[in-house]
């Protein structure tokens, strides 16, 4: 029995391009999302609920025959227990699975367990041993907040003194109850890369590949965000180094997630520094990344509801979904300001221009819709995203969609594919 009727929970970016391939899917009836934002409209219906308990009604109510989880913090919270509990099939780990994110002492120390390439590290619950340890250490090092830090507990600091500092800004309560405990780590060397798995607790297969760019100036530059664009596939990933990062990383950290008594389900998202020794995990998200997902969906080629549907219910299968061969890439526009103190309400016009232009899908991640106005909510507000031949045409097309959208108020990075760029011309 197909599945044709599916609650997506979340509001941005990654949950519009979620949406929008789910509506691609064959026998497709019907999509939720809650609470949605201004674009998802176009292809779900967008309804407010609350809780679990709101949720599992409106499932019953409904016949949903499937919720798809899209941010980490209800996965935290232990929303997909509560949905299987009630017999609702869920995409998405159970809450200690979640530990994967929302401790990386956790995933440091199941590193270690299982020998999972990583940084080396220590980990402190208390300032002084934190203290004592970067003695011994060599500079830069990275200090990291265990818990949730709206992926901003993470420093790198230049020397020792810096990282003293940071130790006791950290354990003073910079970010709050996830600085609680912190993480110490050695400064790894190489190119980042996000890799996606799909998991079923027994079972993982590749699902695609990626290159944030993080921080919000081009050339890397200035504070880093949420993420202000995406390309895939990550042109460095060979097919030996996709290999490598299965056979290393993901498989280990699956059998031994299932060890530990908490199989892990749904995708489990690995960010990857390539350094001279291969690659080596930098840390797991337990959800697809934004904006990456916009980019694998416009280039995934399968049935984005059935493999979903199939990872829920534990009987992934072993051949991993079909990507169209093209690269595609996602450049963010963000309001003013982002990520610092940015304005909020401005309108936004000429989206269908830039939407009608080939190969193109605008996603939107922090708007709202009031008939045909669109209004800005978010920071990070939306996510032009095209297909082409390789990433130089996929970027040059994308950037005539940014062009073609009337926001004065917003900004975007001009460079998103650099590095992809620079290795395709030499």
């Amino acid at each position: 029995m197909g599945v044709s009727r599916i609650l997506v929970i979340g509001s941005g970016g990654r949950e519009h391009a979620l949406c929008w391939r789910l509506a691609q899917s064959p026998g497709m009836e019907k999509i939720w999302c809650a609470p949605g934002n201004g674009g998802i409209r176009e292809v779900a219906e967008c309804v407010t609920l609350g809780g679990a308990d709101t949720i599992i009604a409106f499932c019953r109510k409904h016949h949903a025959d499937l919720v798809v989880i899209g941010p980490e913090q209800p996965l935290v919270d232990g929303l997909a227990d509560a949905l299987r509990e009630a017999g609702i099939a869920v995409f998405g780990p159970s809450r200690v699975a979640a530990q994967l994110e929302s401790s990386k002492g956790f995933t440091k120390d199941l590193c270690a367990k299982y020998h999972i390439p990583t940084a080396a590290y220590g980990r402190f619950e208390e300032e002084a041993s934190a203290i004592a340890y970067l003695k011994g250490q060599r500079f830069p090092i990275v200090i990291k907040a265990d818990g949730l830090a709206a992926g901003k507990g993470v420093i790198i600091a230049p020397d020792r003194a810096e990282a003293e500092a940071t130790v006791r800004e950290m354990f003073a309560g910079k970010f709050g109850e996830a600085s609680r405990t912190i993480v110490i780590e050695e400064f790894m060397e190489g190119e980042e890369v996000s890799f996606f798995a799909l998991c079923d607790g027994d079972n993982a297969v590749e699902f695609g590949s990626a290159q944030d760019h993080k921080a919000v100036g081009d050339g890397d530059t200035g504070l880093n965000t949420g993420g202000m664009g995406a390309y895939s596939p990550a042109t460095m990933m060979t097919a030996a180094l996709r290999g490598q990062v299965m056979e290393r990383i993901i498989l280990p950290a699956m059998r031994g997630m299932k060890a530990e008594g908490m199989p892990f389900q749904g995708v489990l998202f690995a960010g990857l520094m390539i350094t001279r020794d291969g690659p080596k995990l930098i840390e797991f998200n337990v959800r697809f990344g934004d904006p990456e997902t916009q980019a694998l969906m416009v280039r995934l080629d399968d049935d984005l509801a059935a493999i979903l549907a199939a990872a829920a219910a534990g009987n992934l299968p072993a051949t991993p979904p079909r990507f169209r061969p093209e690269a595609a890439l996602c450049v963010v526009l963000a309001a003013r300001g982002y990520p610092d103190v940015y304005e909020k309400g401005s309108e936004i016009r000429n989206l269908k221009a830039a939407a009608a232009m080939p190969g193109v899908v605008v996603f939107h991640a922090g708007t709202v819709a009031e008939g045909e106005k669109i209004t800005a909510t978010g920071g990070r507000v939306l996510g032009a995203t095209a297909l082409g031949r390789d990433v130089a045409a996929a970027q040059q097309a994308a950037y005539r969609a940014v062009d073609a959208i009337d926001w004065p108020e917003g900004f975007c990075r001009r460079d998103i594919g650099w590095r992809a760029i620079k290795r395709q011309t030499g």
